[in-house]
C-alpha cells in the first residue's frame, strides 16, 4: 500500500512522542485529542513569568541585535552595489531569506524556553543558541511558511490567517520532536486545526494583553512577552507533549 503523502509522523516518532511525554503527544494532537481553556492557559502562562524574565530578555536583546546587524549589514551592501535608489525585488527576496535564516533558528530557541518552562526544566540565556543544528529544516520551513501564507493572502485574506494560525507549532516541533520542515508544519496544522478558533482567540488575547501592558511607557512588556513564550509553551505542551520532561 502506498504511503499516503500527507502523512506526517512516522511510526516511530509516534511511538516515542505516547510514551512518557509530558502532556499530550504526538499521534493525539494530530486527532484532535486534546482540549485547554483559554483563561487556564493565559494564567499559567502569567505565572511561570517568574524565573523567565530574565533568560528570555537577555536572549531576546541578543538576538535583537544580531539580526539588526545582519540586516543592516546586508541592505548596506547590497544599496551599495545598485544604482537603484529604491531596493529591487530582487533584493527584497534576498533581504528576506537573509531574516529568515538567521531569525528563525534563534527564534526557535526562545521558543524552546518557553516549551521547557512549562514542564518546570531549568532555562538559561544559552538556550537560545542552541538548535542550530536544526538550521536547515527550520529555515526550509520558514520560507515555505511564509510563501504559503503569503500567497493566502492574496486568495481573500482568509486562507493566509488559518495557515498563520495553523503553523503555529511548526518551528518547535522540528527541533522538540525533530520532524521534517512539511512533517512539522503538517503536523502543526492538522493539530491546530481541530481547535482553531480557540488558538486564534488566545493568540489575539494575548497581543492585545501585550499591546495593553505597552500603554505606561512599555514597562508591561518586561512581563508580557516573556509570558507571550510561555503561552506558546503551555499550548505546545498540552497539544504534542514534551520529550525533556521524560528525560529529565
Amino acid at each position: 500500500m502506498n504511503q499516503n503523502p500527507y502523512q506526517t509522523p512516522t511510526a516511530n516518532v509516534v511511538k516515542k512522542a505516547q510514551t512518557g511525554a509530558a502532556g499530550g503527544s504526538l499521534e493525539g494532537g494530530i486527532n484532535g485529542d486534546y482540549d485547554f481553556k483559554i483563561g487556564d492557559v493565559l494564567g499559567e502562562a502569567w505565572k511561570k513569568t517568574s524565573g523567565m524574565k530574565g533568560p528570555f530578555w537577555g536572549a531576546a536583546i541578543v538576538v535583537t541585535l544580531i539580526i539588526f546587524v545582519v540586516v543592516f549589514a546586508l541592505s548596506f551592501g547590497l544599496a551599495a552595489g545598485s544604482r537603484q535608489s529604491q531596493p529591487g525585488f530582487l533584493t527584497q527576496i534576498i533581504l528576506q531569506l537573509v531574516i529568515i535564516a538567521v531569525a528563525y533558528p534563534l527564534m526557535a530557541g526562545i521558543i524552546m524556553m518557553g516549551i521547557r518552562r512549562s514542564v518546570d526544566l531549568p532555562i538559561s540565556f544559552n538556550l537560545a543558541f542552541s538548535y542550530f543544528g536544526f538550521a536547515g529544516p527550520i529555515i526550509l520551513a520558514g520560507i515555505l511558511m511564509s510563501v504559503l501564507t503569503m500567497i493566502g493572502f492574496m486568495l481573500l485574506v482568509i486562507p493566509g490567517i488559518y495557515l498563520t494560525v495553523a503553523y503555529y507549532m511548526a518551528i518547535p516541533l522540528i527541533v522538540e520532536k525533530k520532524l521534517g520542515s512539511w512533517q512539522a508544519m503538517e503536523a502543526s496544522r492538522r493539530a491546530v486545526t481541530h481547535h482553531w478558533f480557540k488558538v486564534f482567540f488566545l493568540m489575539i488575547l494575548m497581543m492585545l494583553i501585550a499591546a495593553v501592558s505597552a500603554i505606561p511607557l512599555g514597562i508591561g512588556l518586561i512581563w508580557t512577552y516573556p509570558m507571550m513564550i510561555n503561552v506558546i509553551g503551555i499550548l505546545y505542551r498540552d497539544i504534542f507533549g514534551v520529550e525533556e520532561a521524560r528525560a529529565a
